[in-house]
């Protein structure tokens, strides 16, 4: 596009210049020791900067941010921000101590390689199959090839499990020589975040880590944590060792390696691990060299930074006298014991911190948009690089906080029960005495950098007059000039893809299943039944109840469809009388992702139905399907 392209992203406003550049003397910009950092233990990159598999697609490339060679900052990027993109380009295979290795920069996160005594012990699989056998493959390259003995899933983040099936033979598993070991209640995490409300986040992802922006200095520079997230089929082996206690230590593979539990931390089960015969000290995602999300921008349940905080300090009292390095399934490691401490005490205290001053001002009367201006970090610890909010901010963090203390409501009746967003839009641009002074007196305001408030209006104007172009332009140039001004890779992200939208209108991606048939193969049958349960739509349920009990893969459940509601009881048998149904689990999947009817996959035999089938045809012609793409930026179609 050329600047002369209406569709164009634009330039730095002289706010933005401004803004950009005195961030220059506000940080510590003279300490390279990060860039010296990220690239020890380096023994070769990533073969063309890309991953490509022959005869397919381009799964990851870094060639497009070349542009990240220069040292200096352009005035669209926030020079804080620049300086952590061009260290994630670091990439390839590093040694971080003899016997233990990391492949980095194929994904958004890092595979780490334990070498044991007959195998290799993988911690972290990345996004997806085809990344994550390329970097075995560079591995392979420069080590010797050995069989995979136990693959270790950190948390129960797709980044971290989804590329398994590039590492991990399932057959190898079933035959009881490749372990999979992972948290407690890990499954039951997968299925909340990726199959319940995996439809929406999918979406809300896409601001998050900006995927469909073009790199560049006017669009996605990073994702914070890393460049962004691989393309590639994602998958799931079910885990057959749950570490269950605080504390475990086993021997995998002839390495000892001690467990701590880290549940509801950064994800809803974590966990972190001591190598002690390495001096590896592995803290998952729990200490990266960012502050991380309370509550990431594509949704979530809340995170607990206490107990986050705790955690880290647990692992730095148990394991920090006997740990040489500091990995992390993120960014590069930390050497030496006395700045692991140094490193550890800051990460401690920076969720702590957050989390404390936001309850002392929750209880002082404070909103959460209040408290999100008011809580700062402390000198000493803002300077520091590694707590620098390029994923998380303070601001969303402490909203974050209060929600999970207080919930949505912020105590003040006016915002009890406001008016849904379009005719709240609609009344605003009444009182503002209607679009041509709203346009008139928002543009005035971007000319004095007021983009916050330039965008907040225009939001409003564009709900109630979605098709008002000059609303969407200047709405589009108030998001993309906060984007510029964003330290955070994810708000830059968010604000830029929303500035495309605004000007381009909503993509259209091609169709695809609404989730990863290894996902739900993967996960509890009980989740499968929620799964079908939340797309229930109560306008096709017409007043019907019933009953069915259903044999799936030898577990029995007993479902209930009544006042509009399935519910469901697992391990009870079903009444005669009533439709009973058997199958096994991949002709439920199938049945769920809707690449089968019922009455066909009983006359395929993979579906028995003993007495009237009438039941289990209606419940599954009950259900939504999710659409990939649905407004976020301009009102749905049937909003209100």
């Amino acid at each position: 596009m050329t600047e002369s392209d209406p569709l164009a992203p634009k330039d730095a406003a002289p706010a933005t210049a401004a803004a950009n550049a005195k961030v220059l003397g506000e940080l510590p910009f003279a300490d390279r020791r990060d860039f010296e950092d990220a690239r020890r233990g380096f023994i070769a990159a990533l073969p063309e900067g890309r991953v490509r598999v022959p005869g397919g697609g381009i799964y990851w490339d870094l060639r497009p941010y070349k542009f990240l060679d220069e040292e200096t900052a352009p005035a669209t990027v926030n020079p804080s921000l620049w300086r952590q993109a061009r260290l994630n380009m670091a990439n390839g295979l590093f040694k971080v101590v003899e016997g233990v290795y990391q492949v980095r920069g194929y994904d958004i996160a890092n595979m780490t390689v334990v070498e044991g005594r007959a195998g290799l012990i993988v911690i972290d699989a990345l996004t997806t199959a085809e990344v994550s056998r390329a970097g075995l493959e560079l591995y392979f390259a420069h080590r010797p090839k050995r069989p995979i003995a136990a693959m270790i899933y950190t948390h129960s983040h797709l980044d971290h499990y989804g590329g398994v099936l590039g590492v991990v033979d399932p057959a190898e598993v079933a035959a009881g020589r490749t372990q999979v070991i992972a948290p407690d209640r890990f499954l039951e995490a997968v299925a909340g975040e990726n199959v319940l409300a995996g439809v929406a986040m999918r979406r809300r992802a896409l601001f998050q880590f900006g995927p469909l922006l073009p790199p560049g200095p006017r669009g996605q520079v990073d994702a914070g944590l890393g460049k962004g997230i691989a393309r590639g089929s994602a998958g799931l082996v079910a885990p057959t060792l749950d570490i269950a206690a605080p504390f475990e230590t086993h021997v995998v593979d002839g390495v000892t390696i001690e467990f701590q539990l880290a549940p509801e931390s950064e994800a809803p089960a974590e966990m972190h691990l001591f190598l002690p015969e390495f001096g590896v000290l592995n803290l998952a995602e729990n200490a990266c060299r960012n502050l991380h999300n309370f509550l990431p921008l594509r949704g979530s349940a809340v995170r607990d930074p206490r107990l986050w905080s705790h955690y880290l300090a647990e692992a730095m009292d148990r394991y920090g006298p006997r740990a040489d390095v500091l990995a992390i399934q993120h960014h590069w490691p930390v050497w030496g014991k006395d700045a692991i401490r140094a490193y550890l005490e800051r990460q401690r205290d920076l969720y702590k911190h957050i989390h404390d001053q936001t309850v002392r001002l929750m209880n002082l009367g404070c909103p959460p948009s209040e408290i999100a201006e008011r809580v700062r970090l402390p000198a000493e610890l803002g300077q520091a690089w590694a707590v620098r909010g390029y994923y998380g901010t303070t601001s969303h963090n402490a909203k974050a906080v209060y929600q999970r203390y207080l919930g949505w409501y912020d105590g003040n009746p006016a915002n009890l029960n406001p008016l849904p967003p379009r005719a709240q839009a609609r009344k605003t641009v009444e009182y503002m005495g209607g679009a041509p002074a709203m346009l008139a007196r928002a543009r005035a305001d971007f000319g004095r950098g007021e983009f916050r408030w330039v965008a907040e209006v225009m939001n409003r104007l564009v709900f109630a007059e979605p098709d008002n172009r000059a609303a969407r332009e200047l709405a589009a140039d108030a998001c993309e000039q906060l984007g510029y001004q964003a330290e955070s890779a994810t708000w830059r992200n968010a604000y830029l893809f929303a500035a495309r939208e605004l000007r381009q209108g909503m993509m259209q991606l091609p169709p695809r299943p609404m989730l990863s048939p290894d996902l739900l193969q993967a996960v509890t049958v009980s989740t499968l039944i929620d799964f079908v349960a939340v797309r229930l739509n109560p306008e096709k349920v017409a007043g019907r109840s019933f009953e069915i009990g259903l044999e799936v893969g030898g577990e029995r459940a007993h479902l209930t469809l009544k006042h509009e509601t399935l519910t469901h009881r697992m391990g009870k048998a079903a009444p005669e009388g009533i439709c009973r149904a058997k199958m096994s689990r991949e002709t439920l999947v199938e049945l769920i992702l809707g690449r089968v009817a019922v009455e066909a996959a009983i006359a395929a035999g993979k579906l028995y139905v003993a007495g009237d089938a009438a039941p289990l045809a209606a419940l599954f012609a009950m259900l939504d399907d999710f659409p990939m793409m649905f407004e976020l930026v301009a009102p749905r179609p049937d909003g209100l």
